[in-house]
């Protein structure tokens, strides 16, 4: 015996859970004026203080030898982080959606470390462990090697706040795919590196970019961590998000405001870029869908 569908019963379900226009747009406007007082508002404050003076002074703050180190000491940071959390991500959602091992739930709640740890706490770590005063540091010395204040520290605390996020995008989408493709192109004789690259990473590229995404963007506005390791060191360690604090510091509205504007730039590029990929990735996700039907 069939039944007949509910049509009534789904009519007053959909009609228990729809609002009021009055409720949706009162909370419609609710949410704008939330994004407009501590988003938009403020972005506009830093490019308005920014341009103040004119363009000239801008470029000109923005030419100005400790901003441009500061620039490319971000960059660096960045280039050398970034890629080592796309190698540690890779291999740490591989293990983890894969394979079961003991110590799995430990490596789980390893990679969430960053997001429990105050920033700076993990910076006073890094001098605890490579500084002068630190169990690493005489060592180091001796042997001519510098990492706190330098170069190397910073990096280490860069990808120690950024690592979760590429992992963290591929564990649950490759936890989703299981392991039947895999397994099947193991078969048919694909080694290893041939099934990542031709089987898994296709299925993952948009969440890997994603990761990627998230990750740069995290590693050029990191502050805390930084700060403690970088020691200050004007045109030497000073990232851009410290060196907006000095110029602060010193009253240069103008140099402040146009480095900080660097750093929005970066923020609404990763937006946009973020958008993107949510967008390729829902599309991706439906396509999938409408091939299972």
């Amino acid at each position: 015996m069939t039944m007949a569908p509910d049509v009534g019963g789904e009519r007053r379900i959909s009609r228990s859970i729809a609002e009021p226009a009055l409720v949706r747009w009162i909370l419609i406007l609710v949410g704008l004026g939330f994004l407009g007082v501590f988003i938009i508002l403020p972005l506009a404050a830093v490019f308005a203080q920014a341009f103040e003076k004119g363009i000239g002074p801008y470029l000109e703050a923005l030419r100005e030898p400790d901003t441009v180190s500061a620039i490319k000491l971000t960059l660096i940071a960045a280039g050398i982080a970034v890629p080592l959390n796309l190698a540690f991500g890779i291999a740490a959602a591989w293990a983890i959606a894969k394979f079961e091992f003991r110590g799995k739930s430990i490596l789980v709640a390893l990679i969430d470390l960053p997001f429990a740890v105050s920033p700076v706490i993990a910076g006073l770590i890094y001098v605890l462990v490579f500084g002068l005063q630190g169990w690493l540091g005489p060592w180091l010395a001796e042997r001519g090697i510098r990492v706190i204040f330098a170069l190397p520290g910073i990096v280490l605390a860069t990808v120690f706040v950024t690592f979760p996020f590429v992992a963290r995008e591929l564990i649950p989408q490759m936890e989703s795919l299981g392991n039947e493709e895999e397994e099947a192109a193991r078969i048919l004789g694909a080694n290893g590196w041939q099934t990542f690259l031709r089987v898994t990473l296709p299925n993952i590229k948009w969440s890997l970019l994603y990761g990627i995404i998230l990750s740069n963007a995290r590693a050029m506005g990191e502050f805390g961590a930084v700060s403690v390791v970088s020691g200050h060191v004007r045109g030497e360690t000073n990232t851009l998000t410290l060196h907006v604090e000095v110029l602060y510091n010193e009253y240069n509205f103008v140099g402040a405001f146009a480095a900080a504007s660097l750093l929005c730039l970066l923020a609404l590029v990763t937006l946009a870029a973020k958008a993107i990929v949510e967008w390729k990735l829902r599309a991706e996700v439906r396509a999938k869908a409408e091939r299972s039907r």
